[in-house]
């Protein structure tokens, strides 16, 4: 990641040592390093070998390689184009000799004998607008991953709300094909009242959605979260068939936390767990343990399983497992998402699984 706050490097270029020396004691100062070179070809290699120099001060007057020809080769090399430069020299400033160290690259112009005040500001404004540089870099990388992370936001969000939606739908279905009044009253009253809860939490997810929506993620709400009913509910709204058995081993614990990105991990976990389960007698079960500073979460099935070269596959985008590839529902993009979720709040997500045995994913959630 860009450090927008790293010390400003300066590099140096004089064939004559004491000038060297005489130029870093007088521009030593806070967050500045410096680097020396006696030759233009020393200094080429040093400019193509670090990528933070801020500026360099370039004598012209050098042997085998004068000031202008180092300073056209650094800016027709699209590693260094962008270093500021200033040419230290002791040719009389005439007009020629400043238009052709503009014509090859300068910004300025300092005259020998160096005036150490004029100096000194100089190059505290090129620090500043290094300063200034770095920061508009660093800013446009945060928006780039700021936007990255929307795009896979939209992603869960529309893997989220499906699940319950697709309850809804089949509840609504079965009512509709009621003609032959093959369902008694109550299983009716039931259906409706699934549709109604279904609906409901939706709802409450589209308006914490869009609460979420308006806060950075530093502002994103840390609340109280009981990670116990916070599962039940999730497990209530996925309305899991008869034939599947959900239980939870271990007591889970309460959390303060940024409870709907809790919510779409175990959402998420338990939704594959039985949509891909393929036994009669399926189970899901889900537990955690405490560690120092995290706990560590697991959702266990009886499922198909994911053979051992697949375990890392299924966390990377548009990439799944051999065993779910025929699976209509199974688009490679919501483990990865989950991955992205995990790894957001300093922890990690994993799978051990087989084919035999069905599938335990583990992810570890700060405290």
């Amino acid at each position: 990641m860009l450090n927008p706050n790293r010390d400003f490097t300066i590099l140096l270029v004089d064939d004559r040592e004491e000038n060297l020396l005489a130029l870093e004691e007088m521009l030593a100062g806070e967050n500045r390093v410096f680097i020396k070179a006696a030759s233009g070809n020393q200094a080429l290699r040093y400019a193509l070998k670090n990528d933070n120099i801020g500026l360099i001060m370039l004598d012209v007057q050098m042997p085998e390689m004068d000031g202008f020809e180092v300073a056209r080769l650094l800016k027709t090399n699209q590693k260094t184009k962008h270093i500021s430069i200033i040419f230290v020299t002791a040719i009389n400033k005439e007009e020629h000799h400043m238009l052709k160290g503009f014509d090859e690259g300068a910004v300025d112009y300092l005259q020998k004998p160096l005036d150490i005040n004029v100096t000194k500001a100089k190059v505290r404004v090129f620090q500043h607008l290094y300063q200034y540089q770095q920061e508009l870099k660093y800013t446009a990388i945060e928006l780039q991953r700021i936007n990255r992370q929307l795009e896979k936001f939209a992603f869960i969000i529309a893997h989220d709300m499906k699940s319950p939606l697709t309850g809804l739908i089949g509840a609504l279905s079965l009512l509709e094909m009621n003609d032959d009044g093959d369902l008694s009253g109550e299983e009716c009253k039931e259906y409706i009242s699934h549709s109604k809860e279904a609906a409901l939490y939706l709802s409450n997810m589209i308006n914490a959605l869009l609460d979420y929506s308006r806060k950075s993620l530093t502002e994103q709400t840390v609340e109280e979260v009981n990670v116990q009913e916070m599962v039940e509910q999730v497990v209530h709204h996925l309305f899991l068939p008869p034939q599947i058995t959900f239980r939870c081993l271990t007591p889970l614990p309460i959390l303060w936390t940024k409870k709907l990105k809790l919510q779409q991990v175990f959402q998420n976990l338990i939704s594959n767990a039985f949509k891909y389960n393929n036994k009669p007698d399926a189970f899901i079960e889900l537990g955690c343990t405490e560690k120092s500073d995290l706990f560590e979460f697991y959702v266990r099935d009886n499922g198909p399983g994911i053979p051992f070269q697949d375990h890392e596959n299924i966390f990377k985008f548009f990439r799944t497992s051999i065993n779910l590839a025929t699976t209509e529902s199974s688009t490679g993009v919501g483990l990865s998402i989950l991955k992205l979720l995990v790894e957001e709040q300093g922890g990690k997500i994993w799978v051990d699984s087989d084919p035999a045995s069905g599938s335990t994913f583990y992810f570890e959630w700060k405290k």
